[in-house]
């Protein structure tokens, strides 16, 4: 059977390799942005940019460019009559800029929105408008982002003097991210439409849609140098917990289900079982956030970058729930600060909304955790690959007795899922492998049932 380890030499990665590494995710990084900034969505952003600041449409655009054609055409065949028919266009261009209305005396206000959505919500929107003074043939515009749904023009022949209109227009939060609504415009143009202006009558609206949240299953692995019965120096009890840690006198207000029946009958007192969390109380979520290791379904998304934050925003919130203490890094560097408590999952699953891809590799962040000291943390590394370096600092992370277990995101062909999968095991971490259509709590169930937990 091929060793899976046998591409990952265990040998230490030499300053000029990483600073080789740097460079090469530099250069990757500047060659995002250009392709990003040539995509279809970013051009087409680009140009109503440079409408709404021109105050020109594009049936504008088109008499600008027909007026520099006939001058072309003017000029080449001296031709009086075509420069005065070039220049007219420049003239009616101008009269219309002129002529189209501003500074509409509308107010408007939407209802419906609230600050922070999750993945798969709906909202039912209202926006009214008033007028202070009478305006008549304009157009009422939300802008509504693409993967929300479509903006939303209303045209509006006439609104008298303290009259009120009012419209409804649904949301989806089909996908995590940081969303702007609106503004919310009226758009007033000449007669021929030329030259528009728009009147802001309601300012942008941000919206946060957390990731969608899995009931998962997991809990801190032990030391790997553990050796029971000697307890290892961070461990502690706690008034609940998944491990044994030993039994005490009942006092009053105990939970009676925690009784020792046998223990009691034999010291002739009533003694109760107390349990830990495991060998820490500190968590660290790993979330691979390499552009160039995730799939790529389309412009700006990836299928398994969306899993990895869902699984990472998931597995913290749970373990906000049972008290632990949670940080999640990322390439780049930390994502959260380290959090407990469950008044912090707001906290964490804002970050888990903004967080977005980059270039930075996945072994700028296990260098930070070797260097940290992260013995006295069980971590979870949410990733869909593991080359060399990497797999060098995992082996020195698991020297260090620290607990690591690695969600492996499933996405590529078989030789790819195979070196994840294979080399995590071998390095002796836990595996749980899971693909973007799977649910995340069933494959996580699975892989920790697996593993005998």
């Amino acid at each position: 059977m091929r060793n899976p380890l046998r591409r990952h030499p265990e040998a230490a990665v030499s300053p000029r390799v990483v600073e080789d590494s740097s460079r090469a995710a530099s250069r990757r990084a500047r060659f995002d942005r250009f392709v990003d900034a040539l995509g279809p969505s970013a051009l087409k952003a680009r140009l109503e940019e440079l409408e709404r600041r021109l105050g020109i449409t594009r049936a504008g655009f088109a008499a600008v460019f027909a007026s520099v054609v006939c001058w072309v055409l003017a000029y080449v065949v001296a031709g009086t009559a075509m420069y005065l028919f070039a220049y007219g266009i420049v003239l009616l261009i101008g009269v219309s800029y002129f002529l189209a209305p501003r500074k509409l005396k509308l107010t408007g206000d939407r209802t419906g929105l609230y600050p922070r959505a999750t993945v798969g919500d709906r909202f039912d929107v209202e926006v009214s408008l008033s007028a202070t003074k009478s305006v008549s043939t304009f157009l009422l515009e939300e802008r509504v982002p693409e993967r929300l749904g479509q903006t939303v023009k209303v045209p509006v022949t006439k609104l008298t003097k303290g009259a009120e209109l009012k419209h409804r227009y649904g949301l989806r939060c089909s996908r995590r991210g940081v969303y702007q609504i609106g503004p919310l415009v009226a758009v007033a143009s000449d007669p021929l439409g030329l030259a528009e202006q728009e009147t802001t009558v309601a300012e942008p609206f941000e919206l946060l849609v957390h990731p969608r949240l899995d009931l998962v299953d997991d809990r801190p692995l032990t030391w790997s140098f553990e050796d029971p019965p000697v307890r290892p120096p961070v461990s502690r009890p706690w008034p609940s917990g998944m491990e044994f840690y030993g039994m005490r006198e009942y006092v009053a207000g105990d939970d009676t289900r925690k009784i020792v029946w046998r223990a009691s009958a034999r010291t002739g007192k009533i003694m109760i079982r107390e349990a830990e969390r495991g060998v820490t109380d500190k968590i660290v979520i790993v979330l691979d956030t390499n552009r160039g290791s995730h799939s790529r379904d389309g412009e700006h998304l990836s299928e398994s970058f969306e899993m990895g934050v869902r699984a990472a925003a998931s597995l913290a919130v749970r373990h906000l729930r049972d008290g632990y203490e949670v940080a999640i890094e990322t390439n780049g560097g930390p994502l959260t600060r380290s959090l407990r408590g469950i008044t912090n999952q707001i906290s964490v699953l804002d970050s888990c909304a903004r967080v977005d891809l980059s270039r930075e590799p996945l072994t700028a962040c296990l260098r930070r955790l070797v260097a940290g000291g992260a013995r006295d943390a069980h971590n979870i590394l949410i990733t869909p690959h593991i080359g060399p370096g990497e797999a060098t600092q995992l082996k020195t992370l698991l020297q260090t007795g620290a607990s690591v277990m690695v969600l492996a995101l499933l996405w590529d062909d078989d030789e790819r899922e195979t070196d994840v999968l294979g080399v995590a095991a071998s390095l002796g971490c836990q595996v749980v492998g899971v693909r973007p259509d799977d649910d995340l709590a069933s494959a996580l169930y699975a892989g920790l049932a697996g593993a005998g937990r």
